[in-house]
């Protein structure tokens, strides 16, 4: 083959690599074919044989420096000498005696034999040495590394053993990739010792770590029960703000939704197929930007729809439909909004509780062959057949609310909580504070798994214990930053963690590029909600979302003409509507005509507000501020200890047969009761537990004196 064969066109014999550097057999036969070339044309020529040596011993000279510049071993070198010495000399000697004899053709033979041998072997060392070389370099960056992982492993050992009283055995130490701290994975001693006890020292071991504000040392469950891992922060990274991520790739409620970053950087997500969430968080703490990030990994999800309720004018949604819609209230093509409801009024509230709670009842009728296909007791949600999810911005004061018709969205709320988790719709409630009255529920505690306080560096009704009971170690003033606070979920220990910031140009933005990612309600879910879901875009139901110049609910009731008002103007004392003020007005007659059979019947002393009034002053009038609706439930609380009769009854059982119609509390109740006894009205009986009065009518006589 020629030396100008193109190896695209040889397709049945060997591939030639014209460019490829000399192998040891390559080497050898290129040596010993020039080497026969140069004596053969030298003795044809007269050449003097001088010249052949001249340049033997330049070329070993050259290849030696050429060696020593690539650091080559000394073995390598001398073989590469000794290859142009030899073979210049052959050279010499052929061209003196003749080339073309036995012997000048064996010799060379037996030349090139020997090169190639050497070279190969040469070859073999000098990767064994480059190998040893690459290992040399990489045992010492580990001995580096090694010895800081031992300085850090002694330091902990010391300072756990100073703060904590326990001896630990360190078995690793990691360190973050994202070079914001380090992990330490210890051995407990012996003796039943638990990782708590390492864990409620968390604020003392970061103290004495002397770590920067926002950094902790988090102690937790290790790889099995006789090991703890022990997260440290060395770079704090709450106190910097971070924009939400702008790679807005569609996510799945089975693949987790992005809700924050830890103190290691790390994103943290949440996975809410069957579990609830809750988010806790004071005016100024950044929950109303937590539900927007909220409400931006929704968007993402292709098997996700959002219905939110906010009874706040809408805010927490509003921000997530207009980029949707015109200034007339239709559509904008080709954008969907990035939430698939919003409710902002009772009304609208109830209706969208009503459509949840008949998709989950038709679902788990409808859809029973295809979970019996799946082998699953659970709906399979997909983008086919989507899981609705319910955020219900301050959702938690709702359900303690002692309104009547806050009351009945409760009991809505409650009934989706409890019934329609295996058909894909759950809840995120938001709350104003982490306290006893708040998280009293039990259904919340136990179906809202994942949870999240925001605390800002708040300090009031923020009881941590509350929100992550059994974990220790956590304090307010570890998180004095804005969207900062503490995160738990069942896959991922309560923690320290940060929201992204997201601003309403970003929201916009996200509301454009995932429009196509929103799936559509199915057919039999679409059925099961009726006109209320169909319509629930119309204009007329979506006008509010446009009037900036008025609100029903805030604007003050027009005045007859001709009157003019004077004094101040106790705005919020009036009820908000109608319908409350019938309610009240129906109430106050039931009650005061109750009290007046009562007082005929029995002859009880006269309520002063029964009693006749002097005339109104002129001037302010505070007759809102009397508390009559306190004097009715003090009225019914008199009815029920009458109608005890001789057996009485107590504070508690009081307090729940007021409870649904007043929500008075026990402790009001009683001192009423001391009240009562005091003045005779009442008579207590039996001491401790077993305290109970008895109105005064059925008390029973001393026996009259001798």
């Amino acid at each position: 083959m020629s030396a100008n064969t193109t190896t695209t066109k040889n397709t049945g014999g060997p591939v030639w690599d014209w460019a490829a550097g000399h192998g040891p057999v390559t080497g050898a036969l290129s040596a010993t074919t020039g080497a026969l070339a140069i004596a053969t044309t030298g003795a044809a020529t007269g050449m003097p044989p001088g010249w052949a040596l001249t340049v033997g011993v330049a070329g070993a000279i050259g290849h030696s420096v050429s060696s020593l510049r690539e650091r080559l071993a000394a073995r390598t070198i001398a073989m590469r000498s000794a290859s142009w010495l030899v073979g210049a000399g052959w050279t010499t000697w052929a061209m003196t005696t003749g080339p073309l004899t036995w012997a000048a053709l064996g010799s060379l033979a037996t030349i090139g034999v020997g090169i190639g041998a050497t070279a190969h072997s040469t070859l073999l060392h000098e990767e064994a040495r480059e190998l040893e070389a690459i290992a040399a370099n990489e045992r010492q960056v580990a001995r580096e590394l090694s010895a800081e992982r031992r300085a850090i492993a002694a330091e902990w050992i010391d300072r756990v053993q100073r703060v904590c009283g326990i001896t630990l055995r360190v078995l690793a130490v990691e360190m973050w990739p994202t070079g914001t701290g380090f992990s330490i994975d210890a051995e407990l001693p012996a003796g039943g010792t638990t990782y708590d006890k390492i864990a409620g020292y968390s604020a003392a071991l970061s103290a004495d770590a002397r770590l920067p504000h926002g950094c902790t040392a988090v102690a937790s469950q290790g790889i099995d029960q006789g090991r703890v891992l022990i997260d440290v922060t060395t770079v704090n990274v709450l106190a910097e703000e971070r924009t939400y991520p702008t790679d807005y790739t569609p996510l799945s409620i089975y693949t987790g939704i992005p809700w924050g970053y830890r103190t290691n950087a790390e994103e943290i997500c949440v996975y809410l197929r069957e579990q609830c969430a809750l988010v806790v968080g004071p005016t100024g703490s950044g929950k109303t930007n937590m539900v927007h990030v909220i409400l931006a990994g929704f968007a993402r999800t292709t098997d996700v729809l959002t219905w939110v309720i906010d009874l706040n004018a809408g805010s927490a949604g509003l921000s997530w439909v207009r980029p949707a819609l015109d200034d007339s209230g239709a559509p904008v093509e080709g954008v969907r909004p990035g939430i698939d409801w919003l409710a902002a009024t009772y009304e609208e509230a109830a209706l969208m509780l009503d459509a949840a709670l008949s998709i989950g009842l038709r679902r788990k009728v409808a859809y029973q062959d295809l979970m019996a296909q799946a082998n699953t007791d659970q709906l399979p949600i997909s983008a086919q057949i989507p899981q609705i999810m319910l955020v219900i911005d301050e959702g938690a004061e709702i359900l303690t609310s002692a309104d009547r018709r806050m009351k009945d969205l409760a009991k809505k709320i409650l009934e989706v909580i409890r019934m329609l988790r295996a058909m894909g719709i759950r809840t995120v409630l938001t709350a104003l504070g982490a306290t006893g009255s708040v998280l009293g529920n039990l259904m919340i505690r136990r179906e809202a798994k994942a949870r999240v306080c925001l605390t800002g560096g708040e300090v009031e009704g923020m009881d941590l214990s509350k929100v992550f009971p059994g974990t220790r170690g956590l304090k307010v003033d570890q998180a004095p930053y804005k969207g900062a606070g503490f995160m738990g979920t069942p896959e991922s220990p309560a923690a320290l963690f940060k929201n992204w910031r997201i601003l309403p140009n970003q929201i916009r933005d996200i509301v454009h590029a995932t429009s196509d990612m929103h799936p559509h309600l199915d057919d039999i879910s679409t059925k099961a909600a009726g006109d209320a879901y169909t319509n629930r875009w119309d204009p007329q139901r979506t006008a509010w979302m446009r009037d900036t110049t008025h609100h029903p609910a805030t604007d003050t009731p027009a005045q007859p003409a001709g009157e003019t008002s004077s004094g101040l103007n106790l705005s919020a004392l009036r009820e908000q509507d109608s319908v409350a003020g019938a309610a009240k007005a129906d109430w106050e007659a039931l009650s005061r005509k109750f009290r007046e059979q009562i007082d005929a019947q029995f002859d009880t002393f006269t309520h002063p507000a029964t009693t006749e009034q002097p005339p109104a002053a002129a001037g302010l009038n505070l007759s809102a501020l009397r508390g009559e609706e306190d004097n009715a439930a003090k009225e019914a609380a008199l009815a029920l200890l009458l109608a005890a009769g001789p057996e009485g009854t107590g504070a508690s059982a009081m307090a729940r047969g007021l409870a649904d119609e007043h929500g008075t509390t026990r402790q009001t109740i009683v001192g009423w009761l001391k009240t009562w006894t005091e003045d005779g009205t009442a008579v207590r009986v039996g001491t401790g537990t077993k305290t109970h009065y008895v109105h005064h009518r059925h008390a029973p006589q001393p026996p009259p004196q001798d």
